[in-house]
Parts: structure tokens; C-alpha cells; sequence
């Protein structure tokens, strides 16, 4: 073989070889740790203030921007990383949700495996309104849904430790939910691509999955999806489109918020079907504020709970350990 003839065979191999080494380093999938905000539209402050402040209890701690909307958002404080975030911008019968967001430890990261994976990203992730990283994705149903990695220096971060509401009647939004019309289309996105897991479905029946609790990947937070495939009305929106705080006496977190004004429709009970004891409450226009207790009093029906937090794990027969997954079977 001539000198000429290998080095041609040798440029040419190198060539043929940047394919396979890019395919080698695709972008892996940085951690998606826990709900970060809930944000909806309202048509006055006002009343919102009444509800979010006066019986929730959460403290205003500073204002933000979205793009969907205009004009800035009040961001109610549940805890150093968790905010329920308001616009006035309601106008009539609309859908009130703006967005969901999940913090992650690297949004650069993310939104790189997420384009990798043919998922519509912004071109870059630049530092947003708050100092933060962040991007949106729009889901397979057409939700909003925020990625964001607080930052040294930015709006959250110079407010940690500070607008922690004592009369808050919770510190921790335990899940968000959100109308899912396609289970398959919605898994491919939340459970193929981002990789969030199987809690619990179940539903009115036995054989109709219509809750589905989709946990974080690497946090115990969950999505719930509501499924609902057929057109809903705004007022029924408000009730898929809801967000849900912890609670470990919800008794108590019942008569304090009767005694600030706010009665709810129903006092707490253990839902019939997932077990947990729960509570709802609306704001003015409708949107759902639940109230739950994690840890289960009852079998729940239609399927096992693979709730893995430290609080739940392993404790009674309705809490199924992490490894009888049906992922974990694979």
C-alpha cells in the first residue's frame, strides 16, 4: 500500500469515525428534582390576596414575568424553591393555567438532552427576568412547562430564608396536575424522554385509569395527569389544572382555614380510592388548591402505590417497594 493510498484510508476513517463518536456522547439527562411553581391567571389581585395570602397564608415575596402574559406576576412564597405565581390577566372564559415548572440541576444540560431527543427547545438557555437559567417546552397536550436552575445571586436566591409565612398551611406543593387527553403521547414525553415514574393510577372505576401519578426523577414530587380526553370547560379546567399541598394534620389546617373566612365544600376525607385523606378548596375563579396527607390510610384501588419516599416507604402493605416497578422489571 502506498504512502498516499493510507493516508487517504486514514483521513477517511477519521471521517467516517466523528459520527460514532458523537453518537457515543449524546447528552445525558441532568436531574429534575421537584416541582418549582404553579403559575395561573386571575382576574383580580385583590381577591387573590384574599385567598393565596388571607387563607392559604403564603407571603408575597416578589414579582415576576412570563411570557405568555403580559405585565408582572405576584409570586406567593410556599417555601425557598416552591411559589404559586398569579397574573390579573384574566379576561373571560379561559383556561386560567400559564405554566408548571420543575426545577433541575443544570438547565443547559437539559435543554440540550432535550433537543437531542427531538423535543422543540430554544435555541440556548439565557439567563431569565429572575437571574436565573430556564427554558420552556411545550408538552404533547400543549401545556406549558418551565425548566429552571436557580442561580446564585438571582430573585429566589437572595429571598431564601426570608417570606416564610407562619401562618402558611403548608410548606411543600406536593403535585401539580394537568389535563391529559393521550396517555401514550404524554408518557412519551414525561416518562420516555425525562424519564418520571410510576406511582399510582387508578380511578372513578376499577378499570378506568383517569389519575395518574407520574413522580419526578430524581425528587418525590409528581405530576398527576387528569385524564380527560374530550373538551372541557374553564371551570372544569380549574379543577385538572390544580396544584396540591402537603399536609400531616389536616384536620387542623381544616379548622384554621374555617376560621379565616373559607369554608370548603367538604371537610376532610379519605378518598375512596387512592386512600390519602384529602381536602379542596378554589380561589375566586376557580382554580384548585388540594390539600393532602402523603402517607395513605387505606388501600387504594385499581393498582399499587410505588411511592418511595422515606415517610411512605416500606411502612404498610399499600406502600410496594421501589424494585416490583413495572419499570424496574425491564
Amino acid at each position: 500500500m502506498s504512502r498516499t493510498y493510507r493516508q487517504l484510508a486514514l483521513a477517511l476513517g477519521l471521517l467516517l469515525a466523528v459520527p460514532v463518536g458523537r453518537a457515543a456522547a449524546a447528552p445525558k439527562r441532568p436531574k429534575i428534582t421537584g416541582i418549582a411553581n404553579f403559575a395561573a391567571r386571575v382576574d383580580s389581585l385583590d381577591e387573590a390576596r384574599k385567598f393565596y395570602g388571607g387563607v392559604a397564608g403564603f407571603a408575597e415575596a416578589f414579582t415576576t414575568r412570563d411570557p405568555a402574559v403580559e405585565g408582572d406576576l405576584v409570586a406567593f412564597k410556599v417555601n425557598d424553591t416552591q411559589f404559586v405565581e398569579l397574573s390579573p390577566t384574566l379576561k373571560g372564559d379561559e383556561d386560567r393555567l400559564i405554566r408548571i415548572g420543575f426545577e433541575t440541576a443544570d438547565a443547559r444540560g437539559l435543554r440540550d438532552y432535550l433537543a437531542s431527543k427531538g423535543v422543540a427547545v430554544p435555541a440556548k438557555v439565557e439567563t431569565d427576568v429572575d437571574g436565573n437559567r430556564s427554558f420552556m417546552v411545550t408538552d404533547p397536550d400543549g401545556h406549558a412547562i418551565q425548566f429552571v436552575q436557580y442561580m446564585k445571586g438571582s430573585v429566589q436566591q437572595k429571598d431564601i430564608g426570608k417570606h416564610l409565612s407562619p401562618t402558611r398551611i403548608s410548606d411543600h406543593i406536593l403535585h401539580v396536575g394537568l389535563q391529559v387527553k393521550d396517555v401514550a403521547k404524554a408518557d412519551a414525553f414525561y416518562k420516555d424522554i425525562l424519564g418520571f415514574r410510576l406511582q399510582w393510577k387508578g380511578g372513578p372505576r376499577d378499570d378506568a385509569f383517569q389519575w395518574i401519578s407520574m413522580m419526578v426523577p430524581d425528587g418525590y414530587d409528581w405530576l398527576e395527569y387528569m385524564v380527560r380526553p374530550e373538551k372541557l370547560t374553564p371551570q372544569q379546567l380549574g379543577v385538572m389544572h390544580h396544584y396540591c399541598l402537603e399536609t400531616h394534620d389536616i384536620q387542623k389546617l381544616y379548622q384554621d382555614v374555617v376560621a379565616r373566612g373559607y369554608t370548603p365544600q367538604n371537610p376532610p376525607a379519605v378518598h375512596a380510592r387512592d386512600g390519602r385523606w384529602l381536602m379542596q378548596m378554589y380561589d375566586k375563579n376557580l382554580t384548585r388548591t388540594e390539600v393532602m396527607v402523603r402517607k395513605a390510610a387505606q388501600k387504594p384501588c385499581c393498582s399499587p402505590n410505588y411511592d418511595d419516599h422515606p415517610s411512605v416507604k416500606g411502612a404498610p402493605e399499600y406502600a410496594t417497594p421501589p424494585a416490583a416497578r413495572p419499570e424496574a422489571k425491564k
